[in-house]
């Protein structure tokens, strides 16, 4: 069904319109917004016109133009007083300017009547450009959804929602055009971009049998993938949520704001009453310059500064954190990396690839290929990438002499092969099988034998570093952050060579999953007053871990549940210099928030003494708050891209 407005498909789940309407796509409201907005710049214009033309009348005339003018300046804000006050908002900024306008008017200062609430609409259609603008470096993300997919059924191409494809269909995509759904390629050769979900501008080379994540740009061969998953569990559908859950958690320095203008409200508005009515009760001054002093001050003490940008200047530094394949979920988990004094890494697949490969095989009284191959049966079934590269080393693995095989977290496999009990992993392991180690000396990831009770050798096994895995730690103590620690369920000496190549001076080692869990805990309790404790996991057996540290950052794990439920924020590759970059974030963004604050409260209180001294005129405290807000929200942004 095509929308009525446009050529745009309309999708299935569009929603009526007010009027009851289906058909009509989001251009329209677009349409209707942008018609609104030119309806209000005309009526500034010629309010504008009317307060010039207004100084060369007097009398009934000169109050008739300046009403015209007054009217057609603050229509926008008059309505939306009074939705307000229907909705029991008193002090809204709406309602204090057009107590301030109206007052003004009451007293016969028309020029100043019109001039606040010609400044404030002129100001709050700046202040909603200036917010839309940032507002688009998320929203673009919506851009990532496809529209359509073309995928082949009954041996035809059939254009259809991405929503109605299912889990191991055949999907096109030309050159131009986005990868809609995570899958791997059978047929095709092509580069595809993925910066608009890591950020990394680098194209990536796939071809049969690569792995493509959806929101990918494809761009220059046709390529046939055959669809992973549903639309509904792919990479983009993951990163939309994640973003419109975003906005849902305040931060602390959010929440003060809110809770500052609930009370800083009242209070101004009360101190403008006894403003405009002690000096002349209580000293016999003149009521008429006592209440414009008073409408003054309580113009100039609008909240709008404050309450807009700490807000938006949280919602540019998650903006900042997208565009850079950061995907934070909350303004709270930002606040948290402004904190951090404490990062935390997982050995493997953080800190390094998690690509295994066998380097030495030891055997003791059998055979080497022997040793690999009892190895291998053993690990056949665990998915541990330790496991993989070993089963990878030996090649063909014989199924049928394997029974009972079982994994054992933090220790290693066990199955039984030939009808023999074939232990292969860690030294725990040897020792709960009675098997005693000998001719050991290396260092590294090793796995060794047994076979029922009786050491037969061990084989090693290295893991390859990230390259960006120094410049990260380097960063991160740059950012301030002291204390650097790596945990890891591998060998001592194994974990520590990874470590002291990375200038990380704290290891924690041979840790099963409820290690994990409880060095984090230790290390929480240690940063208690001090600053929060970050945690960078690969996100697929890290889950606990991530979600009980201050800030869980799941590495490259868009495609794990277990990353995005548990996980603070999200990096959408598996880069660890990331990292540092989330702190770096997090505290730019708080450091532009605290000084928005100040300098909103520091301007406010200049302008709110001079107005009590009769030194400023009414427009000008107008001018003053929509001046201050603006350079908030656009400093705010700058600052933040900068």
């Amino acid at each position: 069904m095509a929308c009525k407005c446009c050529s745009h498909k309309q999708k299935k789940n569009d929603k009526p319109n007010r009027d009851g309407e289906r058909g009509v796509c989001s251009c329209s409201a677009e349409t209707e917004e942008e018609g609104n907005r030119k309806l209000q710049l005309v009526c500034l214009i010629v309010s504008s016109v009317l307060v010039a033309v207004g100084f060369f009348f007097s009398g009934w005339l000169r109050f008739a133009v300046y009403a015209a003018a007054f009217i057609l300046a603050g229509y926008e804000v008059i309505l939306d007083a009074f939705r307000a006050l229907f909705g029991g908002g008193l002090f809204d900024e709406n309602v204090l300017m057009l107590i301030a306008g109206t007052a003004a008017f009451a007293i016969g200062e028309y020029p100043e009547a019109v001039a606040v609430l010609l400044l404030f609409s002129v100001g709050e259609m700046l202040e909603d450009f200036a917010v839309e603008r940032t507002k688009r470096s998320v929203s673009a993300l919506s851009e990532l959804k496809p529209e359509e997919v073309c995928v082949l059924r009954e041996g035809k191409t059939v254009t259809v929602d991405p929503s109605d494809v299912a889990a191991g269909e055949l999907i096109f995509v030309k050159p131009g055009e986005r990868i809609p759904l995570d899958g791997v390629v059978v047929s095709g050769a092509s580069s595809v971009s993925t910066a608009a979900l890591t950020g990394e501008p680098a194209p990536v080379d796939v071809a049969e049998g690569s792995a493509v994540i959806s929101g990918s740009v494809n761009l220059t061969g046709d390529l046939t993938v055959r669809s992973s998953g549903v639309y509904s569990e792919s990479t983009v559908a993951r990163i939309l949520r994640l973003m419109e859950e975003s906005g849902a958690k305040k931060s602390k320095t959010e929440r003060f704001i809110s809770r500052f203008a609930k009370i800083y409200t009242p209070v101004v508005c009360v101190l403008a009453l006894l403003v405009a009515v002690l000096p002349p009760l209580a000293f016999g001054e003149e009521w008429s310059t006592w209440i414009f002093r008073a409408l003054t001050f309580l113009v100039a003490s609008c909240p709008c500064a404050l309450v807009i940008s700490v807000p938006l200047a949280f919602f540019s530094g998650i903006g900042l954190a997208s565009r850079n394949g950061i995907l934070v979920k909350d303004s709270i988990s930002l606040e948290r990396l402004a904190r951090a004094e404490t990062a935390v890494f997982d050995k493997t697949g953080t800190l390094t690839e998690g690509s295994f490969v066998v380097t030495d095989i030891h055997p003791n009284g059998v055979p080497e290929k022997e040793l690999l191959d009892l190895a291998a049966c053993a690990e056949a079934h665990s998915p541990h990438p330790i496991a993989e590269s070993v089963v990878r080393a030996a090649g063909m693995v014989n199924e049928s002499r394997i029974t009972d095989a079982r994994e054992l977290p933090g220790l290693g496999a066990v199955a039984c092969v030939d009808g023999a009990e074939i232990a292969a992993g860690n030294e725990r392991l040897m020792k709960e099988k009675g098997a005693e180690i000998s001719g050991c000396r290396h260092d590294g990831t090793t796995v060794h034998l047994s076979r029922d009770g009786k050491y037969i050798g061990h084989i090693l096994i290295r893991d390859r570093i990230k390259p960006g895995a120094e410049t990260a730690v380097k960063s991160l103590r740059s950012e301030g952050v002291d204390r650097i620690v790596m945990l890891s369920g591998d060998h001592r000496a194994s974990a520590k060579e990874i470590a002291d190549a990375r200038g990380i001076r704290e290891v924690r080692s041979e840790l099963r999953p409820e290690g994990k869990t409880a060095a984090m805990e230790q290390l929480i309790r240690d940063a208690a007053g001090k600053g929060t404790v970050v945690y960078a996991g690969d996100g697929m057996n890290d889950a606990p871990v991530l979600r009980i540290s201050d800030v869980g950052i799941a590495m490259g794990a868009l495609g794990s549940d277990a990353a995005v439920e548990s996980a603070d924020a999200v990096i959408c590759d598996d880069d660890p210099q990331k990292v540092p970059l989330a702190v770096r974030i997090g505290k730019r963004t708080v450091r532009v928030a605290r000084d928005n604050m100040i300098f909103a409260l520091a301007v406010k209180a200049l302008v709110m003494l001079l107005g009590l001294f009769g030194l400023s005129p009414m427009w000008l405290a107008v001018a003053a708050e929509v001046g201050v807000t603006l350079v908030c929200v656009l400093l705010a942004s700058l600052r933040l891209k900068k």
